[in-house]
């Protein structure tokens, strides 16, 4: 009895000593993932504030999140917010450590004009990609243009989103009174649904093409896009922040049998002034990393470029970020 528990007890012991040999090089190397980030980083929850569950902010915002929890070994998450400038506000506050914000509420946000009474503490962290302006209607619908849109029900956006600010500034470029239209402030996923029951005309929406939920919904429910002309984006960035281009939607898309003219704006990534700098590093690290794996699902991730990254005017960059780009330069 006692020979035959002796080679048991031995194996039993060099295999103990390899199990533990192999668990601490595993913690040696989770350990070793997260030495470079900054000591800033801390237990607490961090969020990053994107948008309806629909739309392409809270995707984008969720799959970046769930890179960074692992990379950093921090617990972030994604909050669905209202757009733009519920999220400007949420990373002025404190609320959210990064947000996604369209370029001209974030020029608004820095200057303290339109929705901001004051000057926020925002900077950017990078340019991501570029959202075009979606006016939806039903594919059967009789409206063809904006001026068919007075005296009737459609969406401009939930409130506190930068859809709101930019279909109020395309609809006086137009000439159309936004006073004639009922607006019942719904979110993308709630303009969808009421737009499906044809309790809507239409709606408003700003963002990455191809926006999930539209794509969804076209796949239901031909759709069509109003044309947005020239001139009014002109008009648009002469009374306001230049931030807007003319742009078209391709053929195809959203199941579109013809190419039609919209308006484009550039989409930042943003955190609060007071934001250490190491920590600004570690997520544009963590981003651009990730970025190929995030646009497995989110293809917009895809047209990060880290060239085009820095164009981030009117809003200045985090000194983080300008460290983290020069350093991409050496």
């Amino acid at each position: 009895m006692s020979g035959a528990r002796g080679p048991r007890g031995r194996r039993g012991s060099r295999w103990g000593r390899i199990t533990a040999a192999v668990l601490v090089l595993v913690m040696a190397g989770a350990s070793s993932a997260c030495a470079g980030r900054s000591e800033h980083w801390g237990t607490a929850r961090y969020v990053i504030a994107g948008g309806g569950s629909n739309g392409l902010y809270f995707a984008y915002g969720s799959e970046l999140a769930t890179e960074l929890s692992s990379s950093l070994d921090v617990r972030m998450e994604a909050a669905e917010t209202a757009g733009s400038v519920d999220n400007l506000l949420r990373v002025s506050s404190g609320e959210a450590l990064l947000g996604f914000a369209q370029g001209d509420a974030a020029a608004d946000a820095v200057a303290g004009a339109g929705p901001f009474a004051e000057p926020m503490p925002v900077r950017a962290v990078a340019r991501l990609y570029d959202e075009y302006l979606h006016v939806v209607v039903r594919a059967d619908s009789p409206i063809d243009s904006l001026d068919d849109l007075a005296g009737r029900r459609v969406s401009l956006g939930a409130e506190n989103s930068g859809v709101n600010v930019i279909a109020s500034r395309v609809l006086d470029a137009a000439g159309v009174d936004v006073a004639t239209i009922e607006d019942p402030e719904l979110d993308l996923g709630e303009s969808i649904s009421a737009l499906e029951r044809s309790d809507i005309d239409g709606f408003f929406w700003v963002g990455g093409i191809p926006t999930p939920g539209i794509a969804q919904l076209a796949e239901t429910a031909p759709v069509r896009l109003l044309p947005i002309e020239q001139s009014w984006v002109n008009t648009v960035n002469a009374r306001y922040s230049d931030a807007y281009r003319p742009s078209d939607f391709p053929i195809g898309l959203y199941g579109l049998d013809a190419s039609q003219p919209t308006m484009a704006v550039p989409n930042y990534l943003v955190t609060s002034s007071e934001t250490p700098d190491g920590m600004v590093r570690d997520v544009l690290e963590g981003l651009f990393d990730a970025r190929t794996r995030i646009a497995r699902n989110v293809p917009a991730a895809a047209l990060l470029d880290l060239r085009q990254a820095i164009f981030s005017g009117p809003v200045a960059l985090h000194p983080g970020a300008i460290a983290y780009y020069r350093s991409q330069r050496d």
